[in-house]
């Protein structure tokens, strides 16, 4: 394969990971009769269902957030502005932590660093995010909803969450091949850790003294940063960012250094 058509992925060319991202779109929804249109049916049917319950309780709060303007749809753009960021880094973690187990044998015959490999995953969730946004932008527009130049950070906010999400999976998958129970307790801890961040409510009616201990959620931080974007049309705390990037690196980095030191052993249990 002539070297211009590699990239610094271990190896793997692009038209290999591309190979592998549109495979596993196709096989995501393969032999049900809509196909990939369950990509977007889902969080749609996710959305419309906290919006249905949620949007009566926590309209008055929403409205104190500067929506007042958009009263019918202020909880919609509120939820949503977070929620497809959140689904995103949901499934990348859910994923990469059985992404050993899963892929077993394709890592076998595939000629590329483990590290490397996942990176298909990332994308096909990325793919995911970008059409569900393309929706949630024409909607905003339908309703007049102003998009601001504040979008230009959107890719910048993902790309820190998924960096995130790929270490915590990666870690997670590396444990899992040794202890197949982490992956029952990852799913667990997401499910508690959706619910731990202000996705679907406002963080405004819980107590303070609980509230000041939000800032230590980094998905707290992460969909702050989205709604700042989307519905406040400011720029997100820069500082915050940074430090999120820098933690989620280094989680990142104690994944892959876990993995070298256990390579051979994962090799030989998958």
């Amino acid at each position: 394969m002539p070297m211009t058509e590699r990239v610094a992925t271990g190896g793997i060319s692009w038209a290999v990971l591309a190979h592998f991202v549109r495979q596993d779109l196709i096989d995501r929804y393969a032999g049900s009769v809509l196909g990939g249109l369950w990509s977007l049916i889902n969080p749609l049917a996710n959305i419309l269902i906290f919006t249905l319950i949620f949007s009566k309780v926590m309209g008055a709060k929403i409205e104190m957030l500067g929506a007042d303007e958009f009263a019918t749809y202020s909880y919609s753009i509120y939820l949503v502005s977070a929620l497809l960021g959140w689904n995103a880094f949901l499934a990348t973690t859910t994923r990469l932590t059985a992404f050993f187990r899963e892929n077993a044998g394709l890592i076998g015959k595939v000629p590329v660093s483990i590290p490397w490999l996942p990176l298909y995953v990332l994308i096909s969730d990325t793919v995911i995010y970008l059409i569900s946004m393309a929706f949630f932008a024409v909607f905003l527009v339908a309703i007049g909803f102003p998009i601001t130049w504040h979008w230009l950070l959107l890719p910048l906010i993902f790309l820190v969450q998924q960096l995130l999400a790929y270490g915590l999976g990666f870690g997670a998958g590396t444990l899992a091949v040794f202890i197949p129970d982490v992956r029952d307790l990852v799913g667990i801890a997401l499910q508690f850790w959706f619910w731990l961040t202000p996705v679907v409510y406002v963080v405004t009616i819980l107590p303070e003294w609980v509230q000041g201990y939000y800032a230590w959620n980094p998905l707290y931080q992460i969909v702050t940063a989205y709604r700042d974007v989307i519905m406040h049309h400011q720029l997100p705390d820069g500082s915050v960012l940074v430090a999120l990037g820098t933690v989620a690196l280094g989680i990142a980095a104690l994944a892959l250094w876990g993995f070298r030191r256990l390579e051979r052993d994962v090799r030989d249990l998958i």
